[in-house]
């Protein structure tokens, strides 16, 4: 993983010249990653309580202490500074973190029920710098511009209207004249969670 970051350094454009003109090799020996840093810029969802949880979801976060600390919240197991529940959750994450960001929802909506959800995918800037392992060798600053995604979890109604919006997952009952269950399941097609959903007889849903 480091050998692929630093690969990214020695080919970024956003890099000092000077930098950019070292042979491939003598790049990645000589210089290490030693802090990073991500702009503090507005959520890009509009309408959001000043008492949101903000959850930041990091490419070596584990997702179970997140899910724990996030649950009980939403739950009302714990309370703010103010003694307030929490009705709203907003996860972030960027780059290799936006695969764990959206697994952490998705779990969280099954342990809370009835969560409204908006989704947004956004570019966020993020400083990186270098340190050079040589004496007397500058460091490197490099900005950059990544891929990053914030979803909001609300207990309470959230605008339809608004791009991204999910209403929160259902049951249907099932219908009479076809005697199929109506709830949409996931995984798709699964029996396992079909005998869950299905109110009637097992043979009569969709499997």
């Amino acid at each position: 993983m480091a050998e692929a970051m630093a690969q990214k350094v020695c080919s970024s454009t956003s890099l000092n010249p000077a930098i950019q003109s070292l042979p491939p090799i003598l790049c990645l020996n000589n210089f290490r990653r030693v802090r990073r840093t991500e702009d503090g810029g507005p959520y890009p969802i509009p309408g959001l309580a000043t008492d949101f949880l903000h959850m930041r979801v990091r490419e070596g976060s584990k997702i179970r202490n997140l899910l724990r600390f996030a649950t009980a919240r939403m739950r009302g197991e714990g309370k703010d500074s103010h003694g307030r529940s929490t009705r709203q959750v907003v996860f972030t994450g960027s780059e290799r973190g936006v695969t764990k960001t959206i697994t952490c929802v998705e779990i969280l909506k099954r342990k809370v029920e009835d969560l409204h959800q908006v989704s947004k995918l956004y570019y966020k800037t993020v400083d990186e710098v270098w340190e050079a392992s040589q004496h007397g060798a500058p460091d490197v600053t490099m900005q950059r511009t990544v891929p990053a995604i914030c979803i909001l979890l609300s207990k309470d109604p959230l605008n339809p209207h608004e791009p991204g919006y999910q209403p929160p997952h259902s049951v249907s009952t099932p219908t009479e004249d076809t005697g199929m269950c109506g709830a949409t399941l996931w995984p798709p097609h699964c029996p396992t969670v079909a005998k869950r959903f299905c109110r009637e007889d097992e043979s009569k849903c969709v499997t």
